[in-house]
């Protein structure tokens, strides 16, 4: 089977998914280990068999719903390629705002210092997106990353092995239950937020990810409340709290946050024009 063959036939295969061609060709340069420039530039190029049956495989997982970041093992996620598992969830777009807005908040001088005290927590780190993200637009600040699950840490561990990062730590701990005192300028957070009984948990990806970083009680916010209720006392004078939260939340988190005594509140909408992160100060 040549190339442009295999694509056709995986489209009209995953007809009806969410994306049948992006899916296909992703899937296609994975098993032949090349980038999709190739698939364009070489149609004609027959598939040899051990390939084809790898590239078959991988379209029937898909086609029976499993995510491609499980399927092929990775996920391109702002400027790095993260090894995934069904032990975290799939870094999306949208958390990408997350990092933004935090970067955003770094005083221009403290980059600059090879000896920056400066320091970033980054709350329920699954593959260590967030974490990592962050650690590779700031050499010179240490960022902590933390997960309750020891998969999630090992993973994150070797994100940033894979990535060249050494300016990040790991550390297994049920939110801040193993930083003991340790206090930070910023915690940053994508923690499970949506209702137990979401339908959105039985939709396309999510079926597939572990429900323990989804759910977070009847309305959502149950961890969200966890975290800015412990935060005050690992943040530093003037430390910022983020987090990334559903699209219809933005006005609760700013809520907690200020009966919270937290000052200087904001929701950022994300690239779909929905409310996707809140952050607040502490002083």
């Amino acid at each position: 089977m040549r190339i442009d063959e295999a694509l056709k036939w995986a489209v009209a295969l995953l007809k009806g998914g969410e994306s049948p061609s992006v899916d296909a060709k992703v899937l296609l340069a994975n098993a032949l280990n090349v980038n999709q420039t190739y698939l364009f530039t070489w149609p004609d190029k027959v598939l040899d068999s051990q390939s084809l049956h790898t590239f078959q495989k991988a379209v029937e997982r898909r086609r029976l719903g499993e995510p491609v970041a499980y399927i092929i093992g990775e996920r391109d996620f702002w400027t790095l390629k993260l090894a995934t598992s069904p032990h975290t969830l799939i870094p999306r777009p949208d958390t990408e705002v997350l990092v933004e807005q935090v970067l955003k908040r770094i005083p221009s001088d403290v980059n600059d210092q090879s000896t920056s005290s400066f320091s970033i927590c980054d709350l329920g780190t699954g593959t260590g997106a967030i974490a990592l993200a962050l650690a590779s637009e700031l050499p010179h600040i240490h960022v902590t990353g933390v997960d309750f699950k020891a998969q999630a840490v090992a993973l994150a561990k070797q994100n940033a092995v894979n990535n060249g990062i050494e300016n990040v730590t790991f550390l297994q701990s049920d939110w801040f239950s193993e930083l003991k005192a340790k206090q930070f300028n910023i915690i940053v957070s994508n923690p499970p937020y949506i209702e137990d009984s979401s339908d959105y948990l039985l939709e396309g990806d999510v079926k597939f990810e572990p429900r323990s970083a989804l759910t977070s009680g009847e309305d959502g916010l149950r961890d969200i409340r966890h975290i800015i209720s412990v935060s005050q006392a690992h943040l530093l004078t003037g430390g910022l709290l983020a987090f990334e939260h559903g699209f219809n939340q933005g006005a609760a988190v700013g809520e907690l946050l200020s009966k919270a005594g937290f000052s200087d509140i904001e929701t950022i909408k994300d690239y779909g024009g929905n409310d996707r992160v809140t952050l607040g100060r502490c002083y």
